[in-house]
């Protein structure tokens, strides 16, 4: 497999600093040897990401911070993901924290106009400014791909498009904001909570993703993945851990079933955070699972 890595080092859509270091720090645990075992690698570098002190955070949008420049990484990372696709590229967007996947849905609609979204996450990021709690943009980028938010936003990449709401997976979300939970109703959503997930098992939870996929005719599917997907006691290094989450284990048999479908052309690795992490466990954990995902023969 050829491998565009792409850097996209920043916090502003979590607003705390930390996950802007990880692409650099990943790259220094090893990211690229481990990567070109059974691949071929080009790296990208960073995507650009202005500097804007912190008490202008709401200077462009009263009620998401950082909006310009998430909106500009965002475009800048969709053409990155465009271009590799057309050019039969997998494009590896390591975070950052999750405001990236905005970007990266909209370059890879660009591309495939029928494809679904797997998203592994202890969070659903489907708030939009309306129904944030706290302004931060990495609780939003899925409304927004999937044309829940305004079409400002939403319309970042002018090749690309919304997601259908149909073609999204959510994998182990728990904490689940009063406005998020709206939505999963009313667009009747389909999210796979741990009790549901472990009273189904994961092999039970894929084929009946992938019982949907076929039905709706999805001809590729993008894997974003959250590191507070596993459980906060394995994750010190992520901003916003939950309990009850999953183990490493678990997070490589999900994975290695998905990959094992060939449907997968595109995946986000994302809130990594170093400064909160310890002795590296966070970081040779990530290390751990981008190897096992893309050496699954050696």
């Amino acid at each position: 497999m050829n491998i565009n890595l792409i850097g996209a080092p920043t916090f502003y859509g979590a607003d705390k600093k930390g996950p802007d270091l990880a692409p650099n720090k990943l790259r220094q645990l090893g990211l690229i040897g481990v990567l070109n075992k059974s691949n071929k690698v080009y790296d990208l570098g960073n995507v650009y990401v202005p500097s804007v002190p912190t008490e202008n955070k709401f200077l462009d949008h009263s009620n998401v911070k950082y909006y310009n420049p998430l909106m500009s990484l965002n475009a800048s990372i969709a053409h990155l993901v465009s271009l590799s696709l057309k050019n039969n590229y997998f494009p590896l967007i390591i975070g950052g924290d999750h405001s990236v996947a905005l970007g990266s849905i909209a370059g890879i609609s660009s591309v495939y106009k029928n494809f679904g979204v797997v998203w592994f996450d202890a969070h659903t990021d489907i708030n939009t400014y309306k129904t944030s709690l706290s302004g931060n943009f990495h609780g939003m980028p899925l409304a927004y791909a999937m044309g829940l938010g305004d079409n400002e936003i939403q319309n970042i990449y002018s090749h690309g498009s919304h997601i259908p709401c149909e073609n999204v997976f959510i994998i182990g979300a728990r904490d689940i904001d009063p406005g998020e939970k709206g939505f999963i109703k009313e667009k009747d959503l389909k999210v796979y909570s741990p009790q549901y997930i472990r009273k189904h098992t994961i092999k039970g939870i894929f084929n009946e993703i992938m019982k949907d996929v076929k039905n709706l005719a999805i001809e590729a599917l993008h894997i974003s993945f959250d590191l507070d997907f596993l459980d906060e006691r394995l994750v010190p290094g992520t901003g916003t851990p939950v309990g009850n989450g999953f183990s490493l284990e678990d997070a490589k048999e999900f994975l290695s079933l998905f990959s094992s479908t060939n449907l997968v052309k595109s995946m986000d690795f994302v809130e990594y955070n170093v400064i909160l992490d310890k002795e590296d466990i966070t970081g040779n954990l990530s290390i751990d699972l981008l190897n096992h995902i893309f050496n699954k023969s050696t």
